[in-house]
């Protein structure tokens, strides 16, 4: 049984939370304009436009997208999103003022990007006799794909980061240090080792219909 099974709440509550959250990243927006924080508007703007990616892969790909995968995936952008502001009246950002905030977020992402390998790995061995990937490799598979994208993303912060400041802008993306990088990557590992023992249940069909797409691309 899935977990949205366990904990009782229904599609439309699942669905009302998304759209919540879709609101309060339309006023994050607003507040870095008003602020004229481009990294509040950048990562504002870029977590509303992903959550809008599942109604779209739904819609054009016909890839079953429920409302439990969407706030999943709307949870971890909102999140991050808010962690760059705070609540009102605060000095510092939540990403800032509160420990324990970048490891939430690291670990959720993380959990998403372990959600897209592993879709992808599935539906590719599902797809073609050549390619076999046996349940225990799936778990090593998951966990190197978050890592090697973890590593990838620490490596954008910093350039990122070097960059802003030699423009004398505001960054983007911040890099806190080798320690905090660290720390990101240990909680990235935790995303993945969450998703490789009990998410995959909840991409099933999400697995299936990218497998029919790929079949359905399979020359003649």
């Amino acid at each position: 049984m899935r977990l949205r099974d366990h904990l009782g709440v229904s599609a439309r509550r699942q669905e009302q939370a998304s759209h919540a959250m879709q609101v309060v990243l339309v006023g994050i927006f607003f507040v870095g304009l008003y602020d004229l924080n481009g990294g509040v508007v950048v990562n504002a703007g870029v977590a509303l436009g992903i959550t809008y990616l599942p109604a779209l892969l739904e819609r054009d790909y016909q890839i079953p997208m429920d409302a439990g995968l969407t706030l999943w995936i709307t949870s971890a952008v909102f999140l991050h999103a808010l962690g760059t502001v705070g609540l009102p009246g605060m000095e510092d950002s939540f990403y800032q003022s509160v420990w324990w905030w970048d490891h939430l977020t690291h670990a959720l992402s993380a959990s998403v990007v372990a959600a897209v390998g592993y879709t992808t790995a599935r539906a590719i061995d599902e797809h073609t006799d050549a390619i076999h990937l046996p349940g225990r490799f799936m778990f090593v598979f998951i966990l190197l794909f978050v890592l090697a994208f973890g590593v990838f993303w620490e490596v954008i912060e910093f350039a990122v980061s070097l960059a802003a400041a030699a423009l004398g802008a505001d960054s983007v993306l911040t890099q806190y240090g080798l320690d905090d990088t660290l720390l990101d990557l240990v909680f990235n590992t935790l995303g993945g080792v969450v998703v490789a023992l009990w998410g995959t249940a909840h991409l099933s069909d999400v697995v299936g219909a990218v497998t029919d797409r790929l079949a359905e691309r399979r020359p003649e």
